[in-house]
């Protein structure tokens, strides 16, 4: 298949948890930023064209589950993909399988990476989510029926934004998802030294049902380095 190399990297407590009160805390700070160096600093060790989440993790950090705003009456858009920036150099990839995310504009900001935002859609999402995302001037592609089809998904991201090497960054679900379907070959974990303890917040990989088995993989250790604070950053292969 023709798919850009993926990575997924990902930054997390002891525990395992991606998320939580652990973040607040003076290692959990040098972790997150030991994780944006590594693959959007100055001198990033992965050298990628753009980072693909799902929808929960968008909302939680970028759009932060507005409405969108809706026209049920807009005129008929062409079927298929809309590719509104092909060469942006950097996009965010959102896998919005039911078109719920509730976009202001077509590119957002991370720390200091500008990304153009692209949507992953699949044949449900109607008229009004895919004219709004057009009036607004973000791309979307088109890739299975109800459920997301991973590969036709990545091939497309080659072949249409020139997507070489593309960072996979959750949540949990969607990553699981990835390894699950054979679409992710590497596992970048920066591993802070922290802990909350809450038994609610997401791990790293969790299945879902009619999404993910639970079905166990194996990994093999690239590189294990010891960063600032206590933090550990660990590379993986994907054992197929």
């Amino acid at each position: 298949m023709n798919r850009p190399y993926v990575f997924c990297h990902m930054m997390c407590a002891l525990d395992g948890k991606i998320m939580g009160d652990y973040m607040g805390t003076p290692q959990g700070r040098a972790a997150g930023d030991a994780f944006y160096d590594i693959a959007f600093g100055e001198e990033p060790f992965y050298h990628h064209q753009g980072w693909l989440s799902g929808r929960v993790t968008t909302d939680d950090n970028f759009t932060f589950y507005r409405k969108p705003d809706l026209d049920e009456d807009a005129p008929a858009v062409p079927a298929g993909d809309f590719i509104a920036q092909p060469d942006f150099g950097m996009f965010y990839v959102s896998v919005d399988p039911h078109g719920k995310l509730g976009w202001k504009s077509s590119t957002l900001r991370y720390v200091d990476t500008t990304a153009h935002v692209v949507e992953v859609l699949t044949e449900q999402v109607g008229n009004g989510y895919r004219a709004f995302l057009r009036k607004l001037g973000i791309s979307y592609i088109i890739a299975g029926e109800t459920e997301l089809d991973h590969g036709l998904a990545l091939s497309k991201l080659k072949e249409e934004f020139n997507i070489e090497t593309l960072m996979l960054g959750g949540g949990g679900v969607l990553n699981w998802s990835f390894l699950q379907a054979g679409m992710c070959d590497e596992i970048s974990i920066v591993l802070a030294a922290a802990a909350d303890g809450s038994p609610d917040t997401p791990p790293v990989f969790r299945a879902a049902e009619g999404i993910s088995e639970s079905k166990a993989l194996g990994f093999t250790l690239k590189e294990a380095k010891a960063m600032d604070d206590g933090a550990v950053w660990l590379r993986y292969g994907v054992n197929r």
